[in-house]
């Protein structure tokens, strides 16, 4: 049996509130997968935060040291 039949099956087994739910994370799912394959590296770096004082750049050395 392939997965799509499976899945129908276990579909066919939930009542109609169930099936809202779930087709709201299938949907969420299926719209990560797609703006995944869409993005580039820059725009995944882009997404990285770093928490950090203000002078941190110009005292990187002195922060990895732990002397600041």
């Amino acid at each position: 049996m392939n997965t799509k039949k499976l899945i129908l099956e276990e579909l066919n087994k939930l009542e109609e509130d169930s099936l809202q739910e779930l087709y709201g994370l299938i949907k969420n799912f299926a719209n990560n997968k797609t703006s995944e394959k869409k993005q580039g590296a820059l725009a995944k770096l882009k997404k990285i935060k770093i928490q950090a004082p203000v002078d941190f750049a110009a005292n990187i050395d002195l922060y990895l040291k732990v002397e600041k």
